[in-house]
């Protein structure tokens, strides 16, 4: 698998300005973000004021405003579309194999999740650094900057902190699927649970992957209940830390192949570490 590969950016739909504050438009809010996304791939969430992205789609700023309160529910937007595309890169990477052996299948999954995340990271640095962009503070976990208003305080920044799942029943064991959710990016986050649903619906789509990934290990035995809890933290941290040091930090000017290889390194050694 190429590890620069580029993910495409969704279609844009056209749009046709005429005249001085006139416009014919066919889905604004969907031109807004696929123009934040076009701005954040190259210049991180720096590029991401919600008056530089009007200019640029060609709109007036009061008509975005009927679309996104402000520039940190853009930034909500634009960012619960990378996480998907960060999840749609770790499924790339889960359905490269499939072992005919449940425990190895298990494992190849977890390891998929880990390895999938990183890649989409590195080859996208503006869109990681968005996807974790803190508009309340007026930066990222890179250090950054952006635009920020008076009115941007005021709004909820988006956060994994309410996300924890809760795997064991009144019994104190695992079920086969569980779905202890909260909400997506653009909404409060809180938990719920849906032991009906087979997959983690409501949470952010990477980290409902990983949450799978390792319920499935508990699933096929390997990895026990009791060290199955908290591990998506464990697991999490290992390998946003990782990326962080290849798109920040000092691995930046490590060639592909080899920061390809402290990434598999470091991704078998967390799952020897929590089984």
């Amino acid at each position: 698998m190429n590890f620069n590969e580029k993910l495409t950016l969704d279609s844009r739909e056209a749009i046709v300005v005429s005249g001085k504050n006139s416009y014919h438009h066919g889905d604004l809010r969907r031109s807004l973000i696929d123009e934040g996304l076009a701005v954040t791939r190259t210049q991180g969430p720096q590029g991401l004021g919600l008056r530089a992205v009007t200019r640029r789609v060609g709109v007036s700023a009061n008509a975005a405003y009927r679309h996104f309160a402000n520039q940190q529910a853009l930034v909500a937007a634009v960012a619960g579309e990378i996480l998907e595309k960060m999840a749609e890169q770790m499924r790339t990477f889960m359905a490269a194999e499939m072992p005919s052996d449940p425990r190895a299948l298990a494992r190849h999954r977890l390891r998929a999740v880990g390895l999938g995340y990183i890649t989409f990271a590195v080859s996208e640095p503006g869109w990681f650094e968005t996807a974790f962009f803190d508009v309340e503070r007026g930066e990222s976990e890179g250090g950054g900057t952006g635009e920020r208003s008076a009115a941007d305080s005021n709004a909820a920044s988006p956060n994994y902190s309410d996300t924890v799942p809760d795997h064991s029943d009144a019994s104190g064991t695992v079920p086969d699927h569980h779905s202890t959710a909260a909400a997506s990016v653009e909404r409060e986050l809180v938990p719920k649970r849906n032991d009906a649903l087979p997959v983690h619906v409501d949470m952010a789509p990477p980290f409902a992957l990983l949450v799978g990934a390792l319920d499935d290990m508990v699933v096929a035995g390997t990895l026990s209940a009791a060290r199955r809890e908290g591990a998506e933290w464990s697991c999490w941290s290992s390998v946003h830390g990782f990326a962080e040091l290849v798109v920040h930090g000092p691995l930046q000017r490590q060639d592909s192949g080899e920061v390809m290889r402290l990434a598999e390194r470091v991704v078998d050694d967390i799952i020897a570490g929590i089984v």
